[in-house]
């Protein structure tokens, strides 16, 4: 499980900065953010965050970084390209992040392309986020201490004061949450600032690119699986992918007797590898010939499926938990009389509140859980989410933000 394939590096390309004042750097941009102009040197060029001083300072002091450079698509639909922005001061509930890998996740792309119509630009992207504490305020809580290895997913805060997070999950906050890339720059960058209990502690026994995919994927399958499964159900896991293959191993250390369904028969090796008892290989006849044999599906699939099919294969009381969103704003078309007949239910899930997070981050560095990972440099984002679009990636790709992480001193304030 622990096997990753690497893509080669390539090396970095440094270039001279300018600096500008703080109140050139306010006059040109909106809530001090500063988008370089085309001729700006960082368009030929950047530092890599092991070289910026700046990043240096605030891992070795635990001083506040007054700036960060991250990979932003400036438009909608763009490639990412180099892109700097202040931070302001630091919060006394907040922490620095200096960052060193992040996961490339569908929803990154989709928020890119403003696929569902919330995203505002320059953008950065990044919501499978593994770093270090470079910094944090005065009343950080939790045990959180300058150095130590953390991760942040999808939310970066909530309204705390709901019915929903006052039960712990936060996923569902009555008044909405607050998303990490969503009007947010997201993990793409050198320094990530959040507030410091959106921060998970990353167990000694799980290693940095392995935690990144686990913050959004792995808490995508886990919560559900914690939610519905109960040990000895036989459950199905739709698609076998970046989140399938970890909702096949999560289902088989929780107590269930796992099929893995895919449309490609080559993954059936794999899947059995990764705990699967059964593998299913997705045709139109398929439904049939599994009428009614599951007590619980997982459909991580990308693409659409039949809710009609997939409820033809679960047993009377079962569920069908649908995670996989694709794109299009499809509608789901149910059958009545085999809902209310058989008495099923089809359920959705958004990842998971902090608890279940926490839970999920133990469980994976005790049981073994691991996704399978291909590991590129940062400066290779466009790639990288060219080879995630494509479904080429097996099957998450994991950015090491060492090589190539652009650092944009054009926004670095002055001091007076």
């Amino acid at each position: 499980l622990s096997s990753h394939s690497s893509i080669a590096a390539v090396s970095s390309v440094r270039a001279s900065h300018s600096v500008i004042s703080p109140a050139v750097l306010a006059s040109t941009s909106r809530v001090g953010r500063h988008v370089c102009s085309r001729d700006c040197s960082c368009r030929a060029g950047f530092q890599g965050i092991a070289t910026a001083p700046e990043a240096k300072k605030s891992t070795k002091n635990g001083e506040p970084a007054h700036w960060s450079g991250g990979w932003a698509a400036v438009t909608k639909g763009q490639p990412l390209e180099p892109w700097g922005h202040a931070l302001g001061e630091l919060g006394p509930d907040e922490i620095d992040i200096t960052v060193t890998h992040n996961g490339v996740c569908h929803s990154d792309i989709h928020m890119k392309d403003n696929d569902w119509g919330i995203s505002t630009f320059p953008f950065i992207p990044g919501h499978e986020v593994v770093g270090v504490v470079s910094a944090k305020g005065a009343q950080v809580r939790g045990g959180l201490e300058i150095g130590q290895r953390v991760g942040v997913g999808w939310m970066v805060n909530s309204c705390r004061r709901c019915p929903s997070c006052l039960r712990g999950d936060e996923n569902v906050c009555d008044t909405g949450y607050t998303g990490t890339i969503v009007g947010n720059n997201g993990g793409f960058q050198a320094v990530l600032r959040l507030t410091s209990d959106f921060a998970f502690a990353i167990p000694d026994g799980l290693d940095s690119p392995s935690a990144a995919p686990l913050l959004c994927a792995g808490i995508t399958v886990f919560a559900p699986l914690k939610r519905h499964l109960k040990p000895g159900m036989k459950v199905a896991i739709m698609g076998i992918g970046g989140l399938g293959h970890l909702a096949v191993q999560f289902a088989n250390v929780m107590g269930g007797v796992v099929t893995a369904i895919d449309m490609f028969k080559d993954k059936e090796t794999e899947a059995r590898k990764l705990g699967a008892t059964n593998f299913v290989a997705w045709t139109p006849e398929a439904p049939a010939a599994h009428q009614g044999d599951f007590d619980l599906i997982i459909n991580c699939a990308s693409g659409a499926v039949k809710m009609q099919d997939l409820m033809t294969m679960l047993r009377n009381d079962g569920t069908v938990v649908q995670i996989g969103i694709p794109g299009g704003n499809p509608m789901l078309e149910v059958p009545l009389q085999g809902l209310v007949f058989g008495q099923k239910r089809v359920v959705g899930s958004i990842v998971g509140g902090r608890s279940d997070t926490d839970a999920m981050l133990k469980m994976a560095a005790e049981k073994g859980v691991r996704p399978l990972i291909e590991i590129m440099p940062v400066a290779q984002v466009n790639e990288a989410i060219t080879r995630v679009q494509s479904g080429k990636a097996r099957y998450r790709v994991v950015l090491d933000m060492a090589n190539g992480s652009p650092v944009c001193t054009t926004v670095a304030p002055t001091k007076a």
